[in-house]
């Protein structure tokens, strides 16, 4: 139950939710238990009357026994509808308090842990895949509301009638309430014995549960290479691999489950013939009546099914406590990346790495060694670089979404741990290298970034980013939906989406992570001819493959083996004939021979 006391603060802030649904369990059962004590006093009746009317044998009198013999029982029989009746008003309203608490409860605690994703950095969602993340936050908390709803609700109102129901049974007679409740400590062993089998099989299962979600959400996402590749069989007999898995393990439990139940009505069984051969004793001795032996039968159905039910709230709580252990892990898991809360900050644009060095941390992978570099506001500084020389990470330690192990990144030349990064980001437009695309319209993609769609800034945003003709070209235009990660959209058309969207928000700040190397030449040329009026006054990062792409740049920084080894402008990178002029040369020979 540790890990399940963290919900107590949900507990404690619905208080006054809860208690009035307590009081109606209370309510309810005790409307539950009179029936009982009713059926005993029709007992106890129908035998002295069946002795009066077979007195009057042969007299008018019998008649009038009779008659009023059938009216009695028919009062009797109306008083247990009309207990039954108002027994179910309380259990409707006990529900409507404590399982819609539940419900409640729910709500908030999906609400804290997207918001607590949200706070997370990067590291975070590398080292954690995307199917488990979804899992604790649907799955899990589901079945920790089956504790918060069901597995609470029926725990107190099986508290409640057991005490309610045992005291009436001692009230009556204490030797035949001593043997009816013999069999409940075998049956509290047994439930002690096979909780901590349920809790184990239960981790099982959802561990599994997870697996299986983040294979078939990785299916899906790479369906078009699943595909292409032609491995659907491959894929399908993974997942009867992983479904047989979760099989099994589910199949364990209910073996468990299966063992549990028969042995619970056994017990209680067993408890109803020892109340009539105990009470048969009794009734002989003159201490109790035969109407006690029918309220103690009652009584002890009375306890059937919350005893039966001991099992399924156990497996509920067991169930609950190993997802609230998943869910902990996640919300006890800190940012690396705070932010703090500082005066709101206005961006300028002069951006600088002062011997920075940065180790990526979940790999091990050196990114970046003793790299320096300064941009100023209308100032467009160019990376480049083969595949893996660190260039992208420039642009991830620029958005800080990783903090440098060494060396400080200077914004405004300020250390950019101490600004805000609300107020940072919302002044920088960035375009990262993986384009990822809502499943909405083509206006609402580019509006992203923007409190309200302004279908002017949308539009202007188009024109900028060389893609307002394709969109036109559309049925629907800028209403058309472009499908789970912009499906119907091509790969150039995804990037120079991604770059509307990062100029709709008019930043101060532009990086652009290898965002044209899906276009073609002439596309490229045009989208830079239109970003110059842009980026007037405004710093940019632009990092490319190409050369063609960043020789107009005022500075240009060649990366390898995670340094700079070259920089200056393009005439003066040529000039000096080194990495640079070979790289210039064999992209050039690619495209001639192209």
């Amino acid at each position: 139950m540790k890990h399940l006391a963290y919900l107590n603060k949900y507990l404690y802030k619905y208080r006054w939710r809860l208690i009035p649904g307590f009081i109606f369990v209370v309510i309810s059962n005790y409307f539950g238990v009179l029936p009982a004590q009713v059926i005993r006093i029709a007992f106890d009746l129908v035998k002295e009357n069946i002795g009066l009317y077979q007195l009057f044998a042969g007299f008018d009198r019998q008649a009038l026994v009779y008659q009023v013999f059938g009216y009695s029982l028919l009062l009797f029989g109306a008083l247990v509808l009309l207990l039954a009746l108002i027994r179910g008003l309380f259990l409707f309203l006990m529900r409507q308090t404590i399982i819609l608490t539940s419900r409640h409860i729910e709500y908030d605690l999906k609400n804290e842990i997207y918001s607590h994703y949200q706070k997370l950095d990067m590291a975070f969602f590398r080292a954690n895949n995307t199917g488990d993340l979804m899992n604790r936050v649907t799955e899990d908390v589901s079945r920790v509301r089956g504790y918060l709803g069901p597995a609470l609700m029926h725990s107190v109102n099986i508290l409640v009638i057991f005490v309610m129901v045992i005291t009436a049974m001692f009230n009556v007679n204490a030797h035949l309430a001593v043997y009816a409740l013999l069999p409940i400590p075998i049956l509290s062993i047994i439930v002690l014995y096979v909780n901590k089998i349920i809790n184990q099989r239960s981790q099982v299962i959802q561990e599994r549960l997870s697996s299986m979600s983040s294979f078939v959400q990785e299916t899906f996402s790479g369906i078009r290479v699943i595909k292409s590749y032609n491995r659907e069989s491959n894929k399908q007999n993974a997942f009867e691999e992983e479904s047989v898995a979760y099989k099994d393990a589910s199949i364990s439990l209910i073996k468990v489950q299966a063992f549990f139940f028969p042995l619970i009505v056994l017990l209680t069984g067993l408890s109803t013939v020892i109340t009539i051969y105990i009470g048969g004793i009794e009734v002989m001795k003159g201490s109790i009546t035969s109407g006690n032996i029918a309220e103690f039968i009652v009584y002890v159905n009375q306890l059937t099914f919350p005893v039966m039910s001991i099992a399924w709230i156990t497996s509920l709580v067991q169930r609950a406590a190993a997802s609230q252990k998943r869910i902990n892990e996640f919300l006890k898991t800190t940012p690396t990346i705070l932010s703090p809360t500082t005066a709101d900050f206005k961006l300028q644009g002069h951006l600088e790495f002062q011997e920075v060095s940065f180790t990526y941390p979940n790999t091990g992978i050196t990114a970046l060694k003793n790299v320096s570099f300064h941009v100023k506001p209308d100032q467009l500084l160019a990376v480049i670089g083969r595949t893996g020389s660190g260039k992208s990470t420039i642009a991830r330690l620029l958005m800080r979404m990783y903090d440098t192990d060494e060396g400080k990144v200077m914004i405004d030349g300020q250390d950019i741990k101490t600004i805000n990064l609300h107020d940072y980001r919302s002044q920088v437009g960035f375009v990262p290298q993986e384009v990822f695309l809502f499943s909405d319209t083509i206006g609402r993609n580019i509006a992203f970034g923007l409190d309200t769609l302004d279908m002017a800034v949308v539009e202007k945003a188009a024109k900028q980013a060389a893609l307002y003709e394709n969109i036109m070209r559309f049925e629907h235009q800028f209403e058309t939906e472009i499908g789970e990660r912009g499906l119907t959209l091509s790969g150039g058309q995804k990037q120079r989406l991604s770059i509307a969207r990062a100029l709709a928000i008019q930043p101060q700040v532009l990086v652009f992570d290898d965002c044209l190397s899906a276009v073609d030449t002439k596309t490229e040329e045009e989208i830079l001819q239109n970003l110059r009026p842009v980026l007037r006054g405004k710093s940019a990062l632009f990092i490319a493959h190409r050369i063609s792409s960043i020789k107009n740049a005022d500075h240009i920084l060649l990366l390898d083996k995670e340094s700079i080894i070259e920089q200056g402008t393009h005439d003066d990178l040529i000039a000096q004939g080194g990495a640079y002029f070979d790289l210039y040369q064999k992209q050039l020979l690619e495209e001639q021979e192209s």
